[in-house]
């Protein structure tokens, strides 16, 4: 895609056969090494990554814990008390200012098919996230529709406890979604939009099912379309703007590593 115009071009094109722009090497091009670990990890689901092991290791420990406190059914289920000891949403807890419970109930899942199914849909959607609004934003992207899918979740069931990435997966959907609103490209935008609509319209029908918090993806999908229908897709590198998307970025990653050191302090104390 031509930084400039952002009509899709070939990665071997120099100038823009469009905006007659040069083209510099893209940013994954201009790495080095290109990938992580000899390879086993792609520079191109390197924060995807990143996500899947903060999981996955919660999901661990909780598990564990679980195990090792004689509630819930080990690997295929964990109960609920260690759900709120590891930081699930809670209404009464986040009204007596546990704040950081809308973050880091995102981190968390209830079970191996729970924490799989959400692995997968992240896995594949993350990366064409990442593709289309760049890493900055993808992050700003995911951090905040988490935040807000668990505060609308809040606000609708506070009695409830609630985990799970599909809310910030419902936000990248979203994200898409308002790409295919804003494409410059009227049949693009179609086509994008018919992709993701259906993504959406899946994940609305499984909301539905029991112990689904339908609030927690509805609030992550409007979030997440609402944040990429104001950011756009990236603009030359180096740019103020991309600079502020940046600095977006690092807050985010401030915050979520703020909301679990918090969360250790009370964890810690309490346990």
């Amino acid at each position: 895609m031509c930084p400039h115009c952002r009509a899709f071009i070939t990665n071997k094109d120099k100038i823009c056969p469009y905006c007659n722009e040069q083209v510099g090497p893209r940013a994954i091009d201009r790495r080095s090494p290109a990938d992580f670990l000899g390879g086993l990890i792609p520079h191109a689901r390197f924060n995807t990554i990143v996500i899947l092991l903060a999981n996955f290791g919660l999901y661990l420990v909780s598990t564990l814990y679980s195990m090792r406190a004689g509630g819930g059914g080990g690997f295929s289920g964990i109960d609920g008390a260690t759900l709120f000891a590891f930081g699930a949403k809670f209404g009464a807890a986040i009204a007596a200012g546990q704040w950081w419970r809308l973050v880091t109930a995102g981190f968390l899942h209830g079970g191996l098919l729970h924490i799989l199914m959400n692995s997968w849909v992240l896995f594949d959607l993350a990366p064409q996230v990442e593709e289309m609004f760049g890493a900055s934003r993808m992050w700003v992207i995911y951090f905040v529709s988490s935040v807000g899918g668990f505060y609308l979740s809040n606000l609708w069931n506070p009695r409830s406890l609630s985990v799970g990435a599909s809310a910030a997966l419902c936000g990248l959907i979203g994200a898409m979604i308002a790409l295919g609103v804003t494409h410059h490209s009227a049949a693009m935008g179609a086509a994008i939009r018919s992709t993701y609509m259906r993504w959406a319209i899946y994940i609305l029908i499984f909301s539905f099912l029991p112990g689904v918090d339908m609030a927690a993806h509805i609030g992550g999908g409007i979030t997440g379309f609402a944040v990429a229908y104001l950011a756009g897709t990236p603009r030359y590198e180096g740019s103020p703007v991309e600079r502020l998307w940046q600095a977006g970025a690092l807050i985010c990653l401030g915050l979520t590593g703020l909301s679990f050191a918090l969360w250790w302090a009370w964890f810690s104390h309490t346990a």
